[in-house]
């Protein structure tokens, strides 16, 4: 079972407001809407390099 991992990063005020604003429009929670466009940005990525990759989990 994979567990979701955590990551922060350091945002503008003003910039967080608006990306709340439009998660909301989208009607996504922050959370949600940024592993939107992750999701979109790998998947972008892919269609025009090929698929990456990932190396076997280690346990």
């Amino acid at each position: 079972m994979k567990k979701n991992k955590h990551i922060s990063i350091r945002i503008d005020e003003d910039v967080l407001q608006k990306f709340h604003y439009v998660a909301k429009y989208e009607d996504r929670s922050a959370s949600g809407q940024i592993m939107f466009l992750i999701n979109n940005c790998i998947r972008e990525f892919e269609e025009k390099h090929g698929k990456i990759e990932l190396p076997p989990e280690k346990k």
